[in-house]
């Protein structure tokens, strides 16, 4: 051990696929080095400035945020936004002065990421997808390590850079065994029906709402009940389109606390495709349709889920073709046993046991403490 207890700044969020990988990595390093402080930088707005408080560490804020892609004149605070960020970031750096610094993907790590490869500081960034961002091929021409959860990555990145490691899953969500029964009680819902589950991200999925809104007659007569988390946007609307189905076993949450117990509870699992929603059903062995985000950037979305289409681990429905073929393909899911044990077996081999562990290892060997 050094003389000086290790400081670690850990960069990143905008949503909960950043934030809570960074928080289980935290969360690994307190456990292997009691002693070590960690700061997070975030950026001044999102939700990691709730969130990260809320898990007990302390965070910063820049003011940055991602460049639009449409014609708009809030891309013109946009290289202000930059300079402003690279120089609090400088300032955040000189003052805590970290042994490592670590990204985790989202707008506050590339200015934190930048400064601290230039001042020799060791880094490492933890890429979360199949394909990654601009920011992060970027940055993998100055960083010491990258931590991927994909085969393959030395397309994008040096390959003696690259471990595969995984993506950090919250251990309290996946840990579902033993869970069933009282989370059918949790949810108020019966042992002998079945139960889809749909989950489009923190903020919803205005096309997956509306697809299983479309269909709610058809999960009725086909005897299947819900556990539908909207998002905020679209709560309201569902509650009000759930009201003909009372007693149906259609329980509609803005947000669920407990995803233990809704993926417990869940037979098949209807899901966006993000890198860590993803890590999570691996974990859980679900039977899944992803409905890729189609404007996530360079469709990140749709390559992770391909990624595991490919293995015959999971479905896919294009978005633009949720409403018209969603229903059915859940309908013909729930009637096939076989297949559904088949998706379940092949996407609990592309699970990666102890990530979080395996990412905080890497952290301390290039800050030299292990």
């Amino acid at each position: 051990m050094q003389l000086h207890d290790i400081k670690i700044i850990i960069s990143g969020g905008g949503t909960g696929g950043h934030i809570f990988p960074a928080i289980a990595i935290a969360n690994a390093l307190k456990k292997k080095e009691k002693n070590c402080e960690i700061l997070f930088i975030g950026a001044k707005g999102k939700m990691e400035m709730e969130k990260v408080p809320a898990a007990g560490f302390s965070i910063e804020g820049l003011w940055i945020s991602g460049l639009h892609r449409k014609l708009t004149l809030k891309n013109l605070s946009f290289p202000f936004k930059v300079v402003a960020s690279l120089y609090k970031a400088k300032k955040i750096i000189n003052k805590f002065k970290p042994d490592v610094v670590v990204g985790v993907g989202g707008y506050a790590s590339g200015p934190t990421l930048r400064v601290a490869a230039k001042k020799g500081i060791p880094t490492l960034i933890q890429e979360q997808n199949s394909y990654p961002g601009i920011t992060n091929k970027l940055l993998a021409r100055s960083v010491d390590k990258i931590c991927v959860a994909y085969k393959s990555m030395e397309r994008f990145f040096p390959e003696s850079k690259i471990i595969l490691t995984g993506n950090p899953v919250r251990e309290e969500v996946v840990q579902i065994e033993g869970k069933k029964e009282k989370a059918i009680e949790y949810f108020g819902l019966t042992k002998d029906k079945n139960i889809l589950l749909i989950i489009g991200g923190s903020q919803g999925a205005k096309s997956i709402n509306e697809s299983i809104h479309h269909n709610l007659q058809l999960f009725v007569n086909n005897n299947i009940q819900l556990i539908w988390q909207t998002g905020k946007y679209y709560f309201d609307t569902a509650k009000e389109a759930i009201k003909e189905f009372e007693n149906s076993g259609i329980k509609v949450y803005e947000f669920i606390t407990r995803m233990d117990y809704s993926y417990s509870a869940a037979d098949i699992v209807v899901s966006r495709a993000g890198a860590i929603a993803i890590s999570e059903l691996c974990a859980v062995k679900k039977p899944v349709i992803f409905i890729p985000l189609p404007i996530a950037a360079e469709d990140h979305q749709t390559k992770n889920a391909l990624a595991l289409v490919k293995n015959n681990a999971a479905l896919l429905v294009k978005d633009i073709d949720s409403k018209d073929k969603l229903g059915h393909i859940i309908i013909d899911l729930f009637n096939n046993k076989e297949k559904q044990d088949e998706l379940k077996k092949n996407i609990g081999q592309m699970s990666f046991e102890k990530a979080a562990d395996k990412i905080a290892n890497e952290i301390l060997k290039i800050s030299g403490f292990q």
